[in-house]
């Protein structure tokens, strides 16, 4: 059983969050906080397996939050769903250790999915989310609010990652981690679109095992804590 704390500051969307997960069979609400503060101090009670966290808060914001549940507590992953996708918000979270990021068009049973996949440690993002993370934060203004919410049970989902552009690393890998080997970088730029070691084992022709250790190897070369913290360090936005 997975168990989640729920944190968001609407009674409305935290109550109908709670609602909506305790109708999958592995999945229990242990809490629900209404602001970041209350969720570090729920986090620590329940020791849930994942806190799915706002970020637009009252008193301590969610990244804040975040920050501070996956520095105390290592084996609690955080998966932010927020109705925000600009640059500062996605690198914020990315900073403070959250494994996965979506936004609240993203429906019941995708919802469900991420909620399973970062508790068995894998990283998941919104389309649009990955979208930018394979592209690199552009300089635009934040988008804004996204679409409301579609109804429980429509199925609507913000989608995987897009694939990469043709031909190449994004990000300049090459450049910029000339201390990874071009199969690391193959791997690092995998992990950037949110991909898992079986997907990843998939797309290059290696063993699960492998693609194992090579993340381990990057994430000792470049200083990660995780896979959401290499990604961050592979944006430049770690500091």
């Amino acid at each position: 059983m997975i168990r989640v704390l729920v944190a968001d500051d609407q009674a409305i969307v935290r109550d109908g969050l709670v609602t909506l997960l305790d109708l999958a069979d592995d999945i229990e609400v242990v809490g629900a906080a209404s602001d970041g503060e209350e969720a570090v101090r729920l986090a620590g009670d329940a020791r849930p397996d994942v806190v799915l966290m706002d970020l637009r808060m009252p008193n301590v914001d969610g990244v804040e939050a975040t920050a501070r549940i996956t520095e105390r507590l290592p084996g609690t992953a955080v998966l932010v769903l927020t109705t925000y996708a600009d640059d500062e918000s996605i690198g914020g979270a990315l900073r403070a250790g959250a494994q996965g990021y979506l936004t609240k068009d993203t429906g019941r049973v995708e919802l469900a999915a991420a909620v399973r996949a970062v508790a068995a440690g894998q990283t998941t993002f919104a389309r649009e989310v990955g979208e930018r993370l394979i592209g690199g934060f552009s300089p635009a203004t934040p988008t804004g609010p996204a679409a409301p919410a579609p109804p429980p049970g429509s199925g609507t989902s913000a989608g995987p990652a897009a694939p990469a552009p043709p031909g190449g690393f994004p990000l300049d890998l090459g450049e910029r981690f000339p201390g990874l080997t071009p199969r690391e970088r193959e791997v690092l730029h995998a992990i950037t679109q949110g991909h898992n070691n079986a997907r990843i084992a998939g797309e290059l022709f290696l063993s699960v095992a492998t693609v194992k250790s090579y993340v381990n190897t990057i994430f000792a070369k470049l200083g990660a804590r995780d896979r959401a913290h290499a990604i961050a360090i592979a944006l430049g936005r770690d500091g």
